[in-house]
């Protein structure tokens, strides 16, 4: 009788302990039933983002939209197939340098030697392809690597000895300037052989119709591809993911947006060489930043260095190596730029070119305070600075104005990031 008595309550037991948990296993996240309600609940998702200042890439997608918007109406030949392809060559050289800041600002920091770095890469390759007769194969691969060398100096002093990374990329800007001077030598200028293969970087075409073509295919396919297999592993998890009609829609749009600008390329000479690089550069550091052990260890240092030590991360080691990757990046984009002016100068990296490099990053959502922006940022920024450039020089306004304004919109774009950092603090986001 006392077993009996035992075990029928045991049976019991374990009844409402299942029904508790099946009731726990069939939660859904609440953005996926927000999902679920169709055109409404999208919107009602989007007001939820924006109250809690998840802005994302809204604003200069908005901001870039009006610019081209107003300089169309002011000059139709500013979005005529022949200025987009030149516009398009142009931001190479710039934002891939920005790509490297962006590393950079990740972590909270700031490098500001990044445009004597690209010079002195400019000035390298110039001097052991031409003045020397080195191979231009091996030349490039040791402009490229003076680059890395000068960043991973700076991020040595900065990790290791504790140096504030302000006062020593400030130290590398001076520095490498004067390195670039001493390697140009008295002439101050080298030219670059019209055929050669630094000058090709920008100054070749497919222009075969069927390659931009193609490029707009494999990038939308390789955005469904990877989107929807993402979405198995995360429902195999059981994570939230979205809907595969989401998925669709987005890589319909992808595909607009991909073929219209592969129509222009080709009313006008064709696919340049110069995007298809900076779009591989963009694809594998984003997998790098998202998709890596590496990357992750990147925005915790961001977010927070003291946790982040504590968790077992290397802090010196990943800071180094930001830092090497932002020098790489630099030499990589100074290549570019000294490939459409056909040569290697004392300007290179002079002027306003640094801000420029710092403000693409920025503008195109990247923060100030760390922890927070995607590589595809420097794309959405330096087309927003050469859009204003090339705009304001169809209309013959001068420099001057031109910096007025760009500073205007980096200003703008710092007022946001603070504000929508609050904003997150206030919603406990952040």
């Amino acid at each position: 009788m006392s077993i009996d008595k035992t075990s029928t309550p045991a049976k019991d037991h374990t009844v409402e302990n299942s029904a508790a948990a099946s009731g726990a296993a069939t939660a859904v996240d609440p953005r996926l039933l927000v999902r679920e309600q169709g055109f409404a609940g999208y919107l009602s998702e989007f007001k939820r983002k924006m109250k809690a200042g998840d802005l994302g890439s809204i604003p200069v997608v908005v901001g870039l939209v009006i610019i081209w918007a107003i300089f169309t109406s002011l000059n139709s030949n500013f979005l005529t197939a022949g200025n987009f392809t030149n516009m398009a060559v142009a931001m190479v050289g710039t934002g891939l340098i920005a790509v490297g800041i962006v590393f950079v600002l990740l972590l909270g920091e700031i490098d500001l030697s990044v445009g004597s770095v690209s010079g002195v890469a400019g000035a390298t390759f110039a001097v052991l392809s031409v003045t020397h007769g080195m191979n231009e194969v091996l030349a490039l691969v040791l402009a490229i690597l003076t680059g890395t060398v000068a960043g991973a100096v700076h991020g040595f002093f900065f990790a290791r000895i504790g140096v504030p990374a302000f006062a020593v990329t400030l130290a590398g800007l001076l520095f490498w300037q004067g390195f670039m001077l001493q390697v140009l030598g008295s002439n101050g200028t080298i030219n670059l052989p019209a055929d050669g293969l630094v000058v090709k970087l920008t100054s070749y075409y497919f222009s075969d119709v069927a390659a931009a073509y193609g490029l707009a295919v494999v990038v939308t396919a390789g955005y469904f591809l990877s989107a929807y297999f993402d979405n198995r592993r995360r429902a195999a998890a059981g994570l939230p993911s979205r809907p595969l009609n989401e998925v669709v829609v987005r890589t319909v749009l992808l595909a607009v947006l991909a073929f219209v600008v592969a129509i222009v390329f080709n009313q006008y000479k064709g696919l340049p060489l110069a995007v298809v690089i900076f779009l591989v550069f963009l694809l594998l550091t984003d997998f790098v930043l998202r998709r890596t052990s590496y990357g992750r260890k990147v925005y915790a240092l961001g977010g927070s260095v003291e946790a982040s030590r504590r968790a077992g991360i290397n802090v010196e080691l990943v800071r180094i190596s930001v830092f090497a990757i932002a020098g790489t990046f630099a030499a990589i984009g100074g290549l570019f730029v000294a490939s459409r002016i056909a040569s290697a100068n004392q300007g290179a990296g002079a002027g306003d070119f640094l801000m420029n490099v710092i403000a693409a990053a920025v503008i195109g959502g990247t923060s100030l305070f760390g922890g927070r922006g995607r590589t595809w940022d420097a794309l959405l920024g330096v087309m927003v600075i050469v859009s204003i450039q090339y705009g304001l020089a169809l209309e013959g306004v001068a420099s001057p104005v031109q910096y007025m304004i760009t500073g205007g919109v980096l200003l703008a774009t710092v007022v946001i990031d603070a504000v929508t950092r609050k904003t997150q603090k206030t919603a406990g986001r952040a």
